[in-house]
């Protein structure tokens, strides 16, 4: 079986968990501190403020940025419902833009078509999706016009850059996650970055009780600290980032040559080459016959994966809350077409040559050609 993601876990992290290990302090520490510094420089940003998940992360900072009940967030509704339940857990209201059917990012356009018809809107929470930056000249144009508050959601963008400025640097904050199946991971961890210093202090109160000193409590805060084994995962794993990235990579030009051309398959397009994509996912569209190619991708043992089958605004929770998905139909579409296939960098070679044949020979016996 080829799996859909596998992290690398070296020598190196086993040895800095070890250290945390043999050191007893296993909570929140120096290890953390150290990851902050390493990942917020790395990224180049001045601080960085580490959190338990990319889901806290979000939380953080949206309330660090003064996002409070009532205030309305645009975002995206092709993502991971974590970007869009943050918002929710601030009290404020998730505001719904459509995406560019070929990027999968926020759509330009219809953001400046929503900004006309929605005036009150306070911030906009992007997704750099599958390891793709959004368009941030024509994004920063429109905060800037509108004066709404950025958040970059760089879940599975780390290392992704526009113009050769890396994600996560562009807005009043942004937020990574260190999940298992991201190109650098903590097991479970997130963080907060940010270039204001007073949104790095209330992200710092909010991940530990609103504690400015111990027992002492401003302000309603959380527990969404990292922990020091978690934060030794991490530093390891930053120290190969760039070899991580470049074997995504490889392995998506790899894919790029053989499946470009086979009718039926749309590769992962790149608007131009001043776009640094780093390959989260490998998103394949699959406008005519997805369900019969993921059946075959299955009997060969090739992991895949949809992400994301179900638009946000169509999923239960927000159907009840009275949102709907009517207005954004390349969302829709684009949630009915995706297919996600291995690009992880423990691939070999043959595990490439597999993934390309067994969809080749699919697509050559079965008319996949869009109806």
């Amino acid at each position: 079986m080829i799996p859909i993601a596998k992290p690398i876990i070296s020598e190196r992290e086993k040895q800095l968990v070890m250290e945390v290990l043999d050191s007893g302090v296993l909570a929140a520490g120096e290890k953390v501190r150290e990851f902050e510094a390493q990942f917020s420089q790395y990224i180049g940003s001045p601080f960085g403020i580490a959190a338990s998940s990319g889901t806290t992360a979000l939380h953080m900072a949206l309330l660090a940025c003064g996002i409070k009940a009532g205030d309305k967030v645009v975002t995206t509704p092709f993502s991971f419902i974590a970007t869009a339940n943050s918002v929710l857990y601030c009290g404020a209201k998730p505001v719904f833009c459509d995406i560019d059917r070929n990027t999968y990012n926020i759509s330009v356009p219809a953001l400046r078509e929503l900004l006309k018809k929605e005036r009150d809107i306070k911030a906009l929470l992007i997704v750099h999706l599958f390891g793709l930056s959004c368009d941030m000249d024509a994004l920063m144009e429109l905060v800037r016009e509108h004066n709404l508050i950025l958040i970059e959601d760089c879940a599975q963008a780390h290392g992704a850059a526009f113009r050769g400025k890396k994600a996560g640097s562009f807005g009043h904050a942004s937020i990574f996650s260190f999940y298992p199946t991201k190109n650098i991971t903590s097991g479970e961890g997130g963080m907060v970055l940010t270039s204001r210093e007073e949104v790095a202090r209330a992200a710092e109160l909010l991940r530990n009780h609103g504690m400015p000193r111990e027992y002492e409590h401003s302000i309603i805060g959380y527990n969404y600290r990292m922990t020091n084994i978690a934060a030794a995962i991490g530093i390891g794993q930053l120290e190969r980032i760039g070899e991580l990235i470049e074997k995504r990579r490889s392995n998506a030009r790899f894919l790029d040559g053989h499946l470009k051309g086979i009718p039926g398959i749309e590769t992962p397009s790149v608007p131009h080459e001043e776009y640094f994509h780093v390959y989260n996912q490998y998103t394949v569209k699959v406008p005519h016959g997805r369900a019969g190619l993921i059946q075959h991708l299955k009997e060969k043992g090739i992991g895949h994966k949809i992400f994301y089958p179900t638009i946000i605004p169509d999923q239960p929770l927000y159907r009840e809350m009275g949102f709907h998905g009517d207005s954004l139909p390349v969302s829709r579409a684009c949630a009915s077409q995706v297919l996600s296939l291995p690009v992880h960098p423990a691939l070999s070679g043959d595990d490439l040559e597999r993934i390309v044949s067994t969809v080749g020979e699919y697509c050559k016996k079965n008319d996949m050609t869009p109806v």
